[in-house]
């Protein structure tokens, strides 16, 4: 409990910094210069006004000097990110694994945010997260006792990367060659391309820390998440895109989690579906 707590803790101190680099990434600021301030007025924050929850609460959702409103958002992505690392210290204890998916967990809620906000993914998160993704998955090779490098991971990786970036770029470029060439469909809102890069990118980078094989099923789950929102964002909102990047992010999470499990309760499914049809 005790464990669990200061992770919780922790994963609130970093989702306040993801904050900051969803808020400024996109508008090519840096992320640790200058100091945290209300991107209303630019008036410094002070640190009993940057604790997570606590001073949100105090300040009544409002900046202390201009008493703008401050967005809900920043507690969510503290929560979310407070959430997520406990889960995995439930799963992984103190290990590098939990440092390993954190890191992962933390490059994920930032790009969804700011694909959400802006339809974006910087290249800071995506390229970024590729080189971190291959090295860090290159150490886990690395055996102390006895002094030892086993490559497996390293490949693994590897394939990932080329994996997750080659299968979500060849199939948006298949779709928009029989959707915009063979059927000459017009562009919707000026868009010519299916997929955009910074998907290709995510996915890639999401290939990096998994592997290839759970870039293969990250690309298959997403497109249900993606559908459903999709629908429903035609029906209400009358708009024909939605940003991908959050739906690659969350079926990402969900296989690093429990891919094993959907697994299972697919194959489980289709025999029982199997089993009434043809009993």
């Amino acid at each position: 409990m005790i464990g669990a707590i200061v992770i919780f803790a922790f994963g609130s101190i970093v989702g306040s910094f993801l904050n900051v680099c969803i808020h400024r990434m996109p508008l090519g600021e840096s992320v640790v210069w200058p100091g945290s301030h209300c991107p209303k007025c630019k008036k410094r924050i002070h640190a009993y006004d940057n604790i997570p929850y606590i001073s949100y609460l105090f300040l009544g959702g409002k900046c202390r000097f201009c008493h703008q409103k401050i967005s809900f958002r920043y507690v969510i992505v503290e929560l979310l990110t407070a959430a997520l690392f406990v889960i995995l210290f439930n799963k992984y204890g103190i290990s590098y694994d939990l440092f390993f998916y954190m890191v992962l967990f933390a490059a994920l809620i930032a790009a969804t945010f700011i694909d959400i906000a802006h339809r974006i993914i910087p290249d800071e998160i995506s390229i970024g997260g590729i080189i971190l993704g291959f090295i860090l998955s290159t150490i886990k090779g690395i055996n102390l006792k006895p002094l030892a490098f086993a490559p497996a991971h390293m490949f693994n990786s590897l394939l990932g990367i080329v994996a997750g970036g080659a299968v979500i770029y060849l199939t948006g470029k298949a779709f928009d060659l029989v959707y915009f060439k063979l059927l000459k469909h017009p562009p919707i809102q000026g868009e010519t391309e299916s997929m955009g890069g910074g998907d290709v990118k995510l996915l890639a980078m999401i290939g990096a820390f998994l592997g290839w094989q759970k870039a293969l099923a990250v690309f298959l789950l997403a497109p249900f998440f993606g559908v459903i929102v999709g629908v429903w964002s035609l029906i209400f909102k009358k708009d024909h895109t939605i940003p991908y990047g959050p739906f690659l992010s969350l079926a990402a999470i969900l296989s690093a989690l429990w891919l094993g499990q959907i697994v299972g309760f697919y194959t489980s499914s289709m025999d029982k579906i199997l089993n009434l049809i043809f009993p």
